[in-house]
């Protein structure tokens, strides 16, 4: 059975680490929106006299946000049409809310729920100070923002999405990444993953 496994949360929380240890394991394509988008999106924002970094300007929102989200999307579909097990890695705070997104995917592939088997894990950091040396470390001018603005960000950062979507149970994991990723604890998500 193919998987298609969601890694979701918000910046500094170690959604793509995570998935990075857990491919090491198990075959997939490892697609992380912001990779998959994020030269053509800089682009557009510097072509319309932007920060190429900014993600939470009006003009991302409303004219290329979706356009990131959904090419990611088309390459997971191309991807799961292929045979191949699938790792996303994004927020997909939108997407998550609509329950007729993850139905579109798997008919677009092709595929049935007997066929994919999709799983979510929600990355989170209980430890705000953490994730803030975390996105400081990693030092991408994307996350500017975030650290000029760091009290508005935190208050969006702690929380875990709202999942519309019509998944068996045991198919969403909230996986708290305050303390070290050890091998056991990729266990925990290797094994979540299987099951």
């Amino acid at each position: 059975m193919q998987k298609l496994v969601f890694f979701v949360g918000v910046a500094g929380t170690g959604k793509t680490t995570i998935a990075r240890k857990l491919a090491e394991r198990m075959p997939a394509a490892f697609l992380d929106r912001d990779t998959v988008g994020g030269r053509f999106v800089e682009h557009a924002l510097v072509q319309n006299g932007l920060d190429p970094n900014d993600r939470d300007s009006e003009y991302y929102k409303r004219h290329l946000r979706d356009l990131e989200y959904d090419t990611t999307r088309d390459i997971c579909i191309d991807n799961l049409v292929a045979g191949q097990n699938v790792f996303m890695i994004s927020p997909f705070t939108s997407e998550l809310k609509n329950p007729d997104w993850i139905e579109d995917v798997l008919r677009s592939a092709g595929k049935t729920r007997a066929e994919v088997d999709v799983k979510i894990i929600v990355v989170t950091l209980e430890n705000m100070e953490m994730q803030k040396e975390r996105i400081i470390a990693r030092r991408t001018e994307r996350d500017r923002w975030k650290l000029d603005h760091w009290e508005a960000f935190a208050a969006r950062a702690r929380f875990v999405p709202d999942i519309r979507w019509d998944l068996p149970d045991g198919a969403v994991k909230i996986f708290d990444n305050s303390p070290p990723l050890t091998e056991e604890r990729v266990d925990e998500l290797y094994r979540f993953i299987r099951a």
